[in-house]
């Protein structure tokens, strides 16, 4: 079993590739929060016949949440590339992968949720305030159409 303090829920990176924007990463940004890792399965339950203790239960179709990152920053203005290219087209070919990157202590990758078919929703510039730091992004929200854990290897 893994030491459990070598994961943090704070020290986290989120990696964006939209092939169709052009090689390598769109973006590698920093947020300091991320939520909507998750996944539910709709049971498909029916009543055996001659069984009346109970029904039985079949996996059924999967959903996925959004990803919400909040209070980002990142070196570059990809991510409001990517929505503000979205916008201009149908956005089918726009469509891109993300990975939610979890580190250890020593800063290295621990587990990695990988969210596939991803499509920006909703793009929120922060408040602007000349007493407070100004962050790149206040909110950004991608829906994705799957989601996979990859696991270390000795956790495999």
């Amino acid at each position: 079993m893994p030491d459990p303090s070598l994961f943090t829920a704070f020290n986290f990176r989120v990696e964006v590739t939209v092939p169709d924007l052009g090689p390598g990463e769109l973006c590698e940004a920093a947020f300091s929060e991320c939520d909507g890792l998750e996944a539910t399965m709709e049971p498909k339950s029916f009543q055996e016949g001659g069984n009346n203790a109970g029904r039985v239960h079949l996996a059924g179709p999967v959903s996925y949440s959004q990803l919400t990152l909040k209070r980002g920053m990142s070196a570059d203005f990809g991510l409001w590339r990517w929505f503000a290219a979205v916008m201009k087209t149908d956005g089918r070919r726009l469509r891109g992968s993300a990975s939610v990157v979890m580190l250890g202590a020593d800063q290295t990758p621990k587990v990695m949720f990988v969210l596939r078919d991803c499509l920006p929703v909703k793009l929120r510039a922060p408040a602007l305030n000349a007493k407070d730091g100004l962050l790149a992004i206040e909110e950004m929200q991608i829906a994705y159409a799957s989601m996979d854990v990859e696991l270390p290897e000795s956790e495999a």
